[in-house]
């Protein structure tokens, strides 16, 4: 490599936020409908949301280490990182804003009004009265906090409004006519309830609709609220808190692992505040009371803000019947050959499937799994958990299979980020139910998507599995792009039945046939595959690598695909989120394309191609390219051996490498930059992938 070239990566907090910035672009966006377009808004926050916790809050430990010396990515202290991710998160809250206002004038124009407790009229004024004192007040934590021996802990993330009330004069202490009583200031705090809607819909009128915030419901009852006080005046502006979402797990032996992770994100409640967001408006003696008490200071991140924060929640922003202002919803589409009303288990015997949610339909994972519940031949069911939907199908599959006496192992990944608790509740659940539950390998994470079924048959063993990019998640996979891969290959399967052993005797490191397992494989494998394609370009063959990726940040690996680049390898990059690698720069990486689509699915699925002189080989895999997933978590990269798949997942590349509306050029300089459309048709990659999968079933049916 060129060492004369300064900087060779990307930090990789920064390159997050330019991520993040993609999603507000979406919010932006006037082609995107209206209320989704808020959607956009509620993710930007909540993604920002999960940043302090994590990322950020791992750089302000580092900061405060007192370890002068330390430096994070290309060259720059943690110190000055925590300064620069708080530029650039005011600058991004401040467009959130502006965006948001913008949105607001054209919902209006729909006549759909956003409006505040100033503008209620006289006859919304019973309906939020009674609305008030029926579902909120009884739902209301309010703390007056002047007297209080200890201030008290603010939750994580919730909304709050600090309260200032200025109590009228005690004249009858006032003994000199010439001197003003001092008046009395009182704080409170209010939390706002998660258990009720954001956003309340009120009675139309004249065909105009109306919405009003909960925090300017509750503002509009303050008086009722504190009606026991003699207050001159009062107001309320809008506080959140972050804090340090670290896990610090007991080394207690005596404890379960369940126990463990049980007491770390409950004392998660309590850890130190890393972002403090406030209503820009509010009082600068009411903003030091907080400051003060909550002992937050400069090394924190202290962003002003506009009147209502947690703007997540716009991700649940009522379609009051709107279906006009929102994408027009997309019918999950089959796979052709494989039907949900047979046996998903006889057909998958023949020939592998390939299913590509949310363009083709999810439910055939649970149909695998309800099949396996129930056929008398099948004696065990093994299968791997990371995020699950909060009312789970996968979940109530696997109790009903081991109600029906299957032997149902289930490894859960109890430290999946900020799914601690729903996992430990269902935990909880599968061993009640008599489910064998494996939590994992100290050290490891388990991400790999995998699972297994054995069955008898004329009296063998077959197994029957499938493998994937994404969570068994119900929910999400509506609106995250997967692919899962449905096979009775019985060499793939013995391989996926000796990871579940490792899990289990996890001091015995086995040796896999055909698929790649993290940690013990996944780098080398990769390194081989890309000095392939070296060797293949510096001898003249066809050499190139595509990969789809959500994150690359590995430095190591990025260094190896800078040397492909300088080999005459073509590097096509296509990372929906960080990307620490700088495409185009002479001498180091003049040979890679790297490019983002975020639309309105979230692109999760992670393929990798490899040229082999125009012979590919193509995986799939559970693993980003991140030291995480390469050296320390549980990860599975299959290969795919069944040709029509093979080029159908090469076809879901090139569909995407083709994409020129929502498709953004990653660079060192991180702005987003739309790939242009030069003279090419207009071309919107997730639209196309529907189409593409539409016109197969279109085939089908004209041959049958």
């Amino acid at each position: 490599m060129n060492k004369i070239i300064e900087y060779q990566y990307i930090d990789r907090e920064k390159s997050w936020l330019a991520f993040n910035a993609r999603v507000l672009q979406e919010a932006s966006d006037e082609n995107v409908p209206l209320l989704d377009r808020l959607r956009f808004l509620g993710i930007f926050s909540n993604n920002l949301d999960e940043f302090f916790r994590v990322r950020f809050a791992a750089i302000r430990r580092l900061s405060l280490s007192g370890i002068s010396g330390e430096k994070v990515l290309m060259g720059i202290s943690a110190n000055q990182l925590v300064k620069d991710i708080t530029e650039i998160v005011i600058e991004q809250q401040t467009e959130s804003l502006r965006i948001l206002k913008i949105i607001e004038d054209k919902l209006q124009a729909q006549n759909i009004f956003i409006i505040d407790e100033s503008q209620i009229t006289s006859e919304q004024e019973n309906f939020i009265k009674d609305f008030f004192i029926q579902k909120v007040s009884p739902a209301l934590v309010t703390i007056i906090l002047n007297d209080l021996a200890e201030f008290p802990v603010l939750k994580d993330t919730l909304g709050y409004l600090a309260v200032k009330l200025v109590m009228k004069p005690d004249l009858e202490l006032d003994s000199s006519e010439s001197i003003k009583p001092k008046k009395e200031i009182r704080y409170a705090v209010i939390e706002i309830p998660k258990s009720i809607n954001r956003f309340v819909v009120l009675p139309s009128v004249d065909d105009k609709q109306y919405v009003i915030l909960l925090d300017d419901v509750i503002r509009h009852n303050l008086s009722s609220l504190f009606n026991i006080f003699e207050y001159e005046s009062i107001s309320a502006h809008m506080i959140k808190i972050t804090r340090d979402a670290q896990l610090d797990i007991d080394s207690d032996m005596s404890k379960s692992m369940l126990e463990k992770i049980a007491t770390s994100v409950k004392d998660r409640r309590i850890g130190e505040p890393v972002r403090f967001v406030y209503d820009q408006s509010i009082g600068k003696d009411t903003l030091k009371f907080f400051l003060t008490n909550m002992g937050i200071d400069a090394s924190d991140s202290i962003i002003p803000g506009g009147r209502y924060h947690n703007r997540r929640d716009f991700m649940d922003f009522p379609n009051l019947g709107r279906f006009d202002l929102l994408y027009e919803p997309k019918i999950p589409l089959p796979v052709e050959g494989l039907s949900l009303e047979g046996s998903i288990l006889n057909k998958i015997a023949k020939k592998d499937y390939l299913v590509n949610a949310p363009y083709q339909s999810f439910s055939y994972i649970i149909k695998f799994l309800r099949e396996a519940a129930l056929d008398p031949q099948v004696t065990a069911i093994k299968i791997t958990l990371y995020r699950l939907a909060k009312n789970s199908q996968v979940i109530s599959s696997l109790i009903n299979a081991a109600k029906n006496g299957k032997k149902v192992t289930v490894q859960i990944e109890l430290q999946a980020r900020f799914d601690e608790a729903s996992n430990i509740s269902y935990a909880e659940q599968m061993q009640t139910e008599g489910i064998e539950l494996i939590f994992g390998i100290k050290g490891l994470k388990v991400h790999s998507k995998i699972c297994l079924v054995e069955r008898i048959q004329s009296g063998k063993l077959v197994r029957y599995g499938f493998i994937s990019t994404g969570n068994f998640n119900e929910a999400t996979a509506r609106v995250y792009t997967d692919v899962t891969l449905f096979t009775g290959h019985q060499q793939i399967l013995k391989d996926v039945s000796k990871i579940f052993d490792f899990f289990n005797v996890n001091y015995r490191v086995h040796r896999y046939k055909h698929l790649i397992v993290s940690p013990h494989y996944t780098r080398s494998k990769i390194n081989k595959l890309v000095e392939r394609e070296i060797t293949n370009a510096q001898n003249g063959k066809t050499a190139y690598i595509k990969l789809k990726l959500n994150s690359l940040t590995d430095i190591q690996l990025i260094d190896k695909l800078y040397d492909a680049s300088n080999a005459g390898v073509t590097v096509q990059l296509q990372i929906r989120g960080i990307c620490s690698l700088i495409p185009g720069v002479k001498g180091m990486s003049s040979n890679i394309e790297a490019i983002s689509i975020v639309d309105n699915y979230l692109e999760h699925a992670r393929i990798y191609i490899f040229a082999n002189d125009n012979d590919p080989e193509v995986f799939i895999s559970s693993a980003d390219f991140m030291t995480r997933n390469i050296d320390g978590r549980v990860e599975v990269t299959c290969p795919i051996y069944d040709e029509r798949i093979k080029t159908e997942l090469i076809d879901i590349f090139n569909i995407g490498w083709k994409g020129n509306v929502k498709s953004r050029l990653h660079s060192d300089k991180l702005d987003n930059k739309y790939r242009l459309k030069d003279n090419n048709p207009v071309f919107r990659a997730q639209q196309e992938m529907y189409n593409y999968y539409l016109n197969r079933l279109d085939v089908v049916t004209e041959q049958l």
